[in-house]
């Protein structure tokens, strides 16, 4: 037998299921092994682990609330009154106002400050660090390096899931108590929010 005949082929296989890509080289043999074990074992575990892991679907999201938040030149705006909302709901929905502002584009960061918050819900600090105090024990927002705040994946869908009702009732008593603030959340959303509440100023 010649040395040709001695030297045992190397393959390579590269196999992309999704985001994952696994590269198998050796010979024949232990690359089907490979390979196989591979189909058998890490693709089933990869379809649980995507089925238990919690992902926001960004373009639902946006339905789901695009009578309720804005995104304006000026930042994150919330188009039900505040009056109408619970201190909690408040500040939540302006974190999820900057949250899909800053993944569509439109703004620096997903992330407010806690004076920031403390403006938009119009409370003392004592009140808005005890309400965020809350909502962090609670795991719907979490505190970041830097001090600010932003809402967390669960947060986000318990808001769909739990909270999302509860604000489309009291955003229904607002059309229907003053149908224009239809035209004042389209104007916002549109980048007028100037424009139309000089209108209505008039």
């Amino acid at each position: 037998m010649g040395e040709a005949e001695k030297v045992e082929q190397v393959i390579t296989v590269v196999v992309k299921y999704g985001e994952i890509e696994q590269t198998f080289t050796g010979n024949v043999n232990d690359v089907w092994v490979s390979v196989n074990k591979f189909f058998g074992e890490m693709i089933p575990a990869f379809d649980v682990a995507r089925k238990v892991t919690l992902t926001v679907d960004l373009a639902r999201l946006i339905e789901d609330f695009k009578d309720v938040i804005a995104i304006a030149p000026e930042g994150a705006e919330v188009l039900i009154s505040k009056e109408r909302l619970t201190d909690s709901e408040t500040l939540q929905l302006y974190l999820l106002a900057a949250y899909m502002g800053y993944r569509l584009g439109k703004l620096t960061r997903e992330t407010m400050t806690k004076e920031e918050l403390m403006a938009k819900l119009g409370k003392n600090m004592k009140i808005t660090t005890t309400r965020l105090g809350e909502l962090t024990k609670d795991g719907q927002i979490v505190k970041t390096e830097e001090g600010d705040y932003k809402l967390t994946a669960i947060g986000i869908k318990r808001l769909q899931d739990e909270m999302l009702s509860k604000i489309r009732t009291k955003l229904k008593d607002v059309f229907s108590i003053d149908p224009s603030m239809r035209e004042v959340a389209k104007a916002i959303s549109e980048g007028r929010r100037e424009e139309i509440l000089h209108e209505k100023s008039e």
